[in-house]
């Protein structure tokens, strides 16, 4: 899949943009999976009085009018649990369809020419479907739903991954542009800069020189993979449309996760092909398992930081 200059290229700088990961019918499957669960969710919302009548109004439309009532779909529509208090009915969404996704073959092969065939779906994942920043609320902070602050990924799980071979892969559903904020990188594999979980969970002030960094505009079904160290944000969506991607993440079977109370599961082994999951109801199943377990228990923090250390003042 990845040619031996793109391997370099990733060892070197710490990201590599990939076009056509997804086809057009992996990518279709998804878009048609989403828009009957936003159906169910506007017909749940419109029963409650909370939003209008559909009427001809099309996924985008129904996505805005409503975020505008107030109504939440990014939980109900995102690939995990939240890092904040779950309990016994916190919604989340795991289907077919996205479970093709995220095992399709050519996205498997990618990762396994930079990490290896015994792969882990790692269970940081999130849907990021971001309106028009015109159309955000004043004190939305929310990074899946906004602009995101500069991190590193192996920051924002626990240290017990600091020795894990990761691989984060960004996938467009839509088209990533600079003016509907794509993401931007600054290249390279530095240390694990210190994070300060103030609006998001973010690079300290002044650690990072951002005059460094590159926009990554990527195509629809293209992809942009990440070395857990290397910092990378988001722009602002500047357009007047949505724009849609998904970030998920492997690692090496049998090391640790980072987050360890969230489920995994084995993608590809050439060692022990039997254990990889193909079925998309068990993952679901697994997700389901974790939420009654974790809303039977005190809160898990989702990363190391703390707001009242110096470098964070």
């Amino acid at each position: 899949m990845l040619t031996p200059d793109q391997i370099t290229r990733f060892e070197t700088e710490g990201y590599l943009v990939v076009d056509n990961v997804l086809d057009r019918s992996a990518l279709d499957a998804v878009k048609a999976e989403y828009a009957d669960l936003l159906d169910r969710l506007y017909s749940g919302w419109e029963a409650e009085g909370r939003v209008p009548p559909a009427g001809d109004q099309d996924f985008w439309q129904k996505l805005l009018t409503s975020y505008a009532a107030g109504c939440d779909w990014f939980q109900p529509m995102d690939i995990s649990l939240p890092g904040g208090d779950i309990t016994p009915d916190t919604p989340f969404h795991f289907g077919p369809a996205v479970f093709d996704m995220i095992t399709h073959p050519r996205l498997l092969d990618m990762v396994e020419d930079l990490i290896g065939p015994e792969l882990t779906s790692n269970p940081i994942q999130h849907v990021r479907l971001k309106p028009p920043a015109p159309t955000l609320v004043e004190d939305e902070l929310r990074a899946h739903i906004t602009a995101t602050d500069w991190h590193q990924d192996r920051a924002v799980a626990h240290q017990e991954a600091d020795g894990t071979r990761m691989v984060t892969v960004w996938l467009a559903i839509s088209d990533a542009t600079v003016d509907n904020g794509c993401l931007k990188v600054v290249p390279g594999k530095p240390q694990m800069y210190p994070h300060c979980p103030q609006k998001q969970t973010a690079i300290a002030p002044g650690c990072l020189d951002e005059s460094k960094a590159i926009p990554l505009p990527v195509k629809a079904g293209g992809a942009v993979l990440f070395h857990p160290l290397t910092p990378h944000a988001s722009l602002a969506n500047q357009s007047q449309d949505f724009r849609w991607s998904f970030d998920i993440r492997f690692n090496v079977t049998g090391a640790p996760t980072g987050r360890g109370h969230f489920p995994s599961f084995v993608a590809r082994s050439a060692a022990y092909p039997a254990e990889e999951l193909r079925d998309w109801t068990a993952w679901k199943g697994l997700w389901e398992t974790a939420r009654a377990d974790l809303s039977r228990q005190p809160h898990i923090p989702i990363h190391r930081w703390s707001a009242d250390a110096p470098v964070c003042a």
